[in-house]
């Protein structure tokens, strides 16, 4: 491992956004990556226009990495419990162009030392995508992931 940060990452179920914003300041993340294949939220604050200007407002920055979302059967799989399919199913399509062009980019932005989140639905990382993302991209650049939890409603 080396001096860098942590790769840090978050899911904003049952937090509001206000929660989140307060825990990506307390850890001094710097660049929030939004890895939703769809970034609009019905939930307060969530939505990509609206998270980004939440964000800035904190002096964070904020990028949306569409390519590292979930396929629709992945997040099917993942509302069903099915943990096990959606792996399956994000690996083959972490195998596409895009998501490896696009987890190249985010290696790249966690290889300068920025303080970087990844952030997804799902409370618990071991039950999103975003695991996977953080896993691969911490054994490239070779430093730690943290997992961050805003508190509940």
């Amino acid at each position: 491992m080396t001096d860098r940060p942590p790769l840090f990452t978050i899911g904003y179920e049952q937090v509001s956004s206000a929660a989140v914003l307060d825990t990506l300041s307390e850890a001094g993340v710097e660049l929030l990556v939004d890895v939703r294949a769809v970034a609009a939220s019905r939930r307060a604050g969530f939505s990509k226009s609206h998270l980004a200007a939440g964000v800035a407002e904190r002096g964070i920055g904020y990028l949306h990495l569409r390519g590292l979302g979930t396929p629709a059967e992945g997040r099917q799989a993942a509302r069903s419990g099915h943990y096990d399919q959606l792996r399956r199913i994000y690996d083959a399509h972490l195998a596409t162009p895009t998501a490896q062009g696009q987890l190249d980019e985010l290696a790249e932005l966690v290889k300068t030392g920025r303080r970087v989140c990844v952030l997804c639905f799902e409370r618990h990382p071991e039950h999103c995508h975003r695991l996977m993302i953080a896993e691969l991209v911490c054994e490239r650049v070779g430093v730690g992931v943290a997992h961050l939890m805003a508190p509940p409603v």
